[in-house]
């Protein structure tokens, strides 16, 4: 249980019920009196079943700790009793155990005196279980004594290390040689050419072979923490034996903070001058340890940052000489794993030191913004040694049996003494080379009074360490990793961990190895423990948390590179487009016609591709530093295609990827530049140029990576087909669809905007008035192509029914327009070829501009979708043999069907499915459908009767130029076909005879419009039978020997002849 970790704390401490029985057991501890405490201890009585409960495992952690300082007691007393014998060099595995033991035993220990509540938990179980069972726990007395005992750690440990102090020291002293040589400066480092395989050319493929294979590799924190820990425990030596003061103080100017476990450090300068403090015969020692501290707050900083500097180009040339040799593994495997144990403690050693910075003047010292390629070299070298593991255990095979077993042989051979038992043993080591073989040898040859005592064989012990190594090398590679390149550490620093990633991703050249930061998320899986599994959620949600935010940074970073020059070769592209060639065209005939130049003053306009042109190539454009730029970030990816973080495969290419997604997605709607309160917006066609630019573009990052980017543009582009992106943002195709509805249809209602079917455009008015855009420019054929291309089927779609929404709420407005005049349209419907009867019926008739006006109003708006489905046939490839699957006697559903199909890819149907849709669910107040029927056949009355009352407008002019009237009254052919086809499929008629009616009723209307010469109504008079010709030419249920049996052919020619006389022909 972690000391202060206020999580896994215990909820009795923090319940307000129970705070005066913890207060007791503190002050009593360990003698409770639960009858003379029985007023304080009552909550606990109550609740004694829960308290034993929840405590137990504490309790039994404890009782753990307490048999684990039997066992250690014990053994240590053994390992005295047998006078063995420890060196380093000579039996490794041995001493690094005992010495690794003696940390271990005094680190639970002062662990123990760190958790403030052991006392109380213990007493709060001891009561419980006392309350429950009529006796105190058998272990409790024995464990109130060792917490009493511990509440000084060192000073008990230092006691009950007393007899101990010769194997120890004996164990430390044999480091007097390896640590120093190990600590040396990078300079030193630098001379020797250490870890160069380049350094001598004529011995690359030699195998790296030396007295001490393990001692090559061995951490040397962990050898820090023997030495002043040890000598912590075992003083006495220092005052005694000038080695052992040397490597003490050697030890001492490392560094000034030891790792308990995990983040838990000692400030080792500190606890040791205190501890001293109080031993008598020792106050020499207190001012080396300040001069010790003093050299470190100097000097250390500078020396490691050196020392970090040297790796970082040492593991650099190792890595391309084995990427570029994998074979060079067998042979100098020693070397990789020299190089990560190095590197490694480099690394922690700056994360501990960084998390307590001291007072310092350059405490630059105690950052790095270039540790990320030290990690990524480290990186690199655990997958060359995890993709070429076969080729290790292949050379390793061979160096086994055809020399180490031989050459063991050979000093076995050789020996004069060997018991009966190590015989057996070394026999069993030849034939095998197992590890656990030696392990017991080892065990076996160290002993005070072994016959055979290893020390005396420094050849068979050379010989063995160095099959040990090799036997590793087959059956342990792993293992080897976990021991000198393990960063599982860094879980328990997240803070400093992304201090460092934040100052690596400031440095430019350091970009390129970012991602060795998430990579070492992966290792965390490793600080695990089969006896803590409460923790694995904790640290897995922790690692994946870093390791997340480290692949988003990154990908933030390479999204806005690549967005940056998306939008710098958008900006070249934008110059290219052909509405930028009139000023070109300008400036290039004014020059033949020798037109007045321009003025000194004024800056000639560079022409596009001026940029790419350069006198010399050193010029380093913007562009240029952001390929840079994308480049060093898009081989950080490189490290590896993927990973697992706690069984989660983690791919970093699909954060680039999803970042990506975000940001062209909010990109494509800036791009639109829609401003809602003046109603401004890009136009589709520039827009459509702009992303065709992007997506070029970044077609371009598969150069650098390797990266779907189709799939990346495609599920952009889908979603900005649909009203809202998959994050819940506007898309593009809501933007377009407000705008069309309340820009430019609003406009076009109110006719301060004319729908044209000469240019098939909108186009404005000349009004007093200037309009904020020019209509032609975004409803035109271009533009409206290019809308299909952008939003697509969907995308038109959801503008569909949106101006079906619009084209509701005129329909049933319309129909209150019919029931407030029924009667008198009933009376119309059977009198219209009575010109008496009409007329006086026509007075009674109220409404009639109101009916023509919300008729306009859905003629604009089917005319601008009837507009868009064109383009969209135009951009997609349509079915065209999909209508041909309509039978005239089919069921009306299957056609729909058929007819909704062929409208969502642009082709043009006789009946709108999309209106049939909308018709068929508005609401009707439960009415029938004969009701239905017999309204909408009057409202095609009421439309015809009401036709005369346009020639009153002055813009009801017909316009040859446009093909159109001023007023948009064209549209109402639009508008009656459609309207009445949807209406009458709804209601199952028969929609040409009813339009026929129609065609009688509106053809009498006019032809009486026609008597009346001397009215007003006959200024417009032949605009508006132009009209009546258009509703049958749109028609596919009319045809003009209809309309000639019930309205003269002659009156249309005469009209068409009238409307064209007017025209101005203008020659440009």
């Amino acid at each position: 249980m972690k000391p202060c970790d206020s999580k896994r704390r215990p909820s009795y401490f923090t319940e307000k019920s129970n705070e005066s029985a913890v207060k007791y057991i503190n002050r009593k501890f360990p003698n409770i009196d639960i009858r003379g405490g029985s007023q304080h201890l009552s909550s606990i009585q109550k609740q004694k079943s829960a308290v034993l409960e929840g405590l137990q495992s504490y309790y039994e952690s404890f009782i753990d700790v307490m048999e684990f300082r039997d066992n250690v007691y014990e053994l240590l007393n053994t390992i005295d009793a047998c006078q063995c014998f420890f060196d380093i060099a000579v039996n490794f595995d041995l001493t690094k155990n005992y010495l690794d033991l003696i940390v271990t035993y005094a680190s639970v220990f002062y662990m123990l005196s760190r958790i403030d509540d052991k006392k109380a938990i213990v007493g709060l179980y001891n009561c419980a279980y006392e309350f429950s069972n009529g006796n105190s726990d058998p272990s409790f007395p024995r464990l109130g004594q060792m917490f009493i005992e511990y509440d000084h750690p060192w000073k008990k440990l230092s006691e009950e290390f007393g007899p101990h102090t010769k194997s120890v020291t004996g164990a430390l002293l044999s480091l007097r040689m390896l640590y120093p040589r190990r600590n040396l400066s990078a300079d030193q480092w630098r001379s020797a050419q250490l870890l160069s395989l380049l350094a001598s050319p004529a011995a690359m493929l030699s195998p790296t072979c030396c007295d001490t294979m393990a001692c090559e590799y061995l951490s040397t924190e962990v050898m820090e923490r023997w030495i002043l820990i040890g000598f912590l425990l075992c003083h006495s030596s220092l005052n005694t034996n000038a080695d052992s003061q040397n490597l003490w103080k050697t030890a001492l100017r490392s560094g000034l903070y030891l790792t308990v476990i995990r983040d838990e450090v000692l400030n080792i300068h500190k606890l040791s001058e205190d501890f001293f403090d109080g031993l008598k015969g020792y106050s020499k020692r207190i001012p080396d340890i300040k001069e010790c501290k003093d050299y470190v707050i100097t000097n250390c900083g500078a020396l490691r940052r050196e020392k970090r500097n040297f790796l970082r180009n040492a593991l650099k040339e190792l890595t391309k000489v084995l990427e570029d040799e994998p074979a060079l593994l067998g042979p100098k495997a020693l070397y990789v794993f020299m190089a990560l144990s190095f590197s490694r403690d480099e690394v922690l050693w700056l994360v501990r030191h960084a998390e307590n910075i001291p007072k310092t003047k350059t405490p630059e010292d105690y950052a790095d913004s270039q540790l990320a390629e030290l990690l990524y070299h480290m990186e690199k070298l655990r997958t060359l040694l995890a993709q070429h593991r076969y080729v290790i255990q292949r050379y390793h095979l061979q160096y086994l049996s055809q020399y180490d077993a031989l050459v063991l042989n050979d000093i076995i051979q050789g020996m004069y003494v060997c018991p009966e038992e190590e015989s057996v043993l070394m026999s069993s080591f030849v034939s095998t080379l197992s590890t656990q073989c030696f392990c017991l040898l080892q065990a076996y040859t160290s002993t005070g009074k072994a016959p055979l005592a290893l020390k005396d064989y420094p050849d068979l012990a050379k010989v063995m360490n160095m099959a040990q190594f090799h036997t590793r090398m087959m059956d342990s590679v792993n293992e080897l990793l976990c021991e000198t390149a393990d960063l599982s550490i860094l879980c328990f620093h997240a803070r400093v961990f992304e201090k460092l990633f934040s100052q690596s991703s400031e440095d430019v050249s350091m970009q390129r190895y970012l991602t060795a930061f998430p990579v070492i998320c992966s290792h965390f899986s490793q600080c695990l423990h089969p006896l803590c599994p409460e923790e694995t959620e904790e640290i897995e949600n922790q690692s994946l948390k870093l390791c997340v935010s480290f692949l988003e940074e990154i990908s933030r970073q390479t999204c806005t590179v690549v967005l940056e020059i998306c939008a710098e070769q958008c900006n070249l592209h934008e110059k290219l487009l052909p509405k930028h060639s009139a000023e070109t065209i300008s400036t290039a005939r004014n020059k033949k016609l020798k037109k007045s130049l321009p003025k000194k003053g004024d800056v000639p306009k560079e022409k596009p591709g001026t940029e790419s042109l350069r006198k010399d190539r050193a010029i380093v454009t913007n562009l240029d530093k952001m390929h840079q730029a994308l480049t060093e970030l898009c081989a950080s990816y490189s490290i590896c295609a993927d990973f697992t973080v706690f069984k989660h495969i983690i791919v970093p290419a699909e954060f680039l990827l999803s970042q990506l997604e975000i940001r062209l997605n909010k990109v494509i709607v800036q791009m639109a530049n829609y401003n809602q309160s003046t109603h401004e917006i890009a136009r589709p066609s520039d827009l459509l140029a702009g992303i065709q630019a992007y997506v070029t573009s970044l077609h371009s990052l598969s150069c650098y990576i390797n990266i779907d980017v189709t799939r990346l543009v495609k599920n952009v582009l889908l979603q900005q087909t649909q009203p809202l992106d998959s994050y819940g943002s506007q898309t593009i195709t809501t933007l377009y669809t407000n705008w069309f509805l309340e820009g430019l249809l609003r406009q076009a209602s109110s006719a301060l905007i004319v729908h044209c079917p000469t240019t098939q455009c909108f186009v404005n008015q000349n009004t007093e008035n200037e309009q904020s855009f020019h209509a032609e420019e975004y409803a035109d054929i271009c533009g409206l192509r290019s809308l299909a291309e952008l939003i697509g089927p969907y995308g038109l779609k959801f503008l569909n029914e949106n101006l079906m929404w619009h084209i509701i709420s005129q329909v049933g407005e319309l129909k209150k327009l019919v029931s407030d005049n029924m009667d008198v349209l009933v009376q119309m419907r059977a009198n219209f070829e009575n010109p008496d009867a009409m007329s006086d019926l026509q007075k009674k008739l109220t409404g009639c501009e109101n009916v023509l006006k919300r008729m306009t109003i859905i003629g604009v708006i089917l005319s601008f979708r009837s507009m868009v489905q064109e383009a969209l046939g135009e951009v997609n490839v349509s079915i065209y043999c999909l209508k041909d699957l309509i039978s005239p006697e089919g069921d009306i559903k299957v056609t729909l069907s058929v007819y909704e199909m062929a409208s969502a890819a642009g082709l043009p149907c006789e009946i709108d499915p999309a209106l049939v849709s909308a018709i068929a669910n508005m609401q009707t107040d439960n009415s029938s459908i004969e009701d239905e029927f017999k309204i909408t056949c009057l409202l095609l009355v009421f439309i015809a009767v009401s036709l005369p009352t346009l020639c009153l407008d002055p813009n009801s002019f017909y316009s040859r130029a446009q093909g159109g009237h001023q007023n948009n009254i064209h549209c109402l052919a639009t508008a009656v076909n459609h309207i009445a086809a949807a209406m009458f499929t709804v209601q199952r008629k028969n929609t040409r005879i009813q339009l026929q009616e129609f065609l009688k009723v509106a053809s009498s209307i006019l032809l009486q419009l026609g008597q009346n010469v001397e009215r007003m109504e006959i200024k417009n008079r032949d605009s508006i039978y132009v009209i009546l010709h258009m509703i049958v030419e749109q028609s596919p249920f009319l045809s003009q020997d209809m309309l000639e049996t019930c309205f003269p052919y002659v009156l249309l020619r005469n009209a068409y002849r009238e409307v064209h006389k007017t025209f101005i022909h203008t020659m440009g």
